[in-house]
């Protein structure tokens, strides 16, 4: 048992290493440009694909099984529920956001921007916000779980199970919503991906909210046994927040300081649904 505590952690150390190593190129890329999207967006989807690659380096060195990165789909209703779980939880944000009036819905603009390049002048705003919202709903998890695949199959098909074998739910949970959040760091502080809040500010919403849904990312991990209820926590997640629900509120003068990862309103939310799965944690048995 102790040696293979010992591996565990060499192995997890060794994981990280290697992803911070490979993340820097990235990083310096990103950096250079201050921009997210710089490159047409191929260094930001090679910073997201650095945890995968680390991952299958470390399981080759260390002699592991890559199957044992849970690839298989296990029981459906754990992946449908990882699709709808950050649907629910960001809209409930958002609609404390809009209630309160910290921000409003909806974005005339951005609505308008839709209705023209989907060629729906004519028809009513409403009509419009739908369709905006089921179709990118639907077809836009595609190009968003492309992407969560490769920080996923690093995070949660890789990181969770050896923290998990060395520790409990709770530190594991908590170790890797730290590490998963300080990796995005860099990019944060020196690029734009904030919502241009105060340094200080943005990094304390980012971490609440990354630590806390943590929690949900290692239960559904745990429980299913399968690393896609990552990546459609992960795509669904990001989509929601980045592709529908930020987009579609207007900013009433303060609102940057409410929304999205970098505002107070979703990492309170994040720590409600945290404090949910933490109490289901003896849903979960000690392989």
């Amino acid at each position: 048992m102790k040696y293979l505590m010992r591996q565990s952690r060499r192995a997890i150390s060794l994981f990280l290493l290697i992803t911070f190593s490979l993340s820097a190129l990235f990083y310096f890329l990103i950096i250079h440009t201050g921009k997210l999207g710089s490159g047409f967006g191929i260094y930001i989807t090679g910073l997201m694909w650095c945890p995968a690659i680390a991952a299958l380096i470390t399981t080759r060195i260390f002699e592991r099984k890559v199957s044992g990165l849970g690839w298989q789909w296990g029981n459906p209703k754990y992946q449908l529920w990882s699709y709808l779980v950050p649907l629910l939880y960001v809209l409930a944000a958002y609609s404390i956001t809009w209630a309160t009036g910290v921000g409003r819905f909806y974005n005339d603009d951005f609505v308008s921007h839709v209705s023209a390049s989907f060629g729906w002048d004519q028809l009513p705003k409403g009509v419009v916000i739908a369709l905006y919202i089921i179709l990118t709903g639907v077809f836009g998890m595609a190009e968003s779980a492309a992407r969560a695949l490769g920080e996923e199959i690093g995070w949660r098909g890789f990181l969770v199970p050896e923290l998990y074998r060395i520790t409990n739910y709770t530190a594991t949970s908590l170790i890797t919503g730290i590490v998963w959040s300080l990796w995005h760091f860099p990019i944060l502080l020196y690029a734009d991906y904030n919502s241009g809040t105060p340094a200080w500010f943005a990094l304390s919403c980012f971490i609440v909210s990354v630590v806390s849904i943590s929690f949900v990312y290692t239960w559904f991990r745990l429980r299913s046994n399968s690393l896609w209820t990552g990546v459609l926590l992960h795509a669904s997640h990001n989509l929601f927040i980045q592709s529908i629900f930020t987009p579609l509120t207007k900013d009433t003068g303060n609102t940057k300081y409410f929304i999205d990862e970098f505002g107070l309103v979703l990492p309170l939310v994040c720590i409600c649904v945290a404090v949910f799965f933490w109490n289901k944690r003896a849903d979960l048995i000690k392989n």
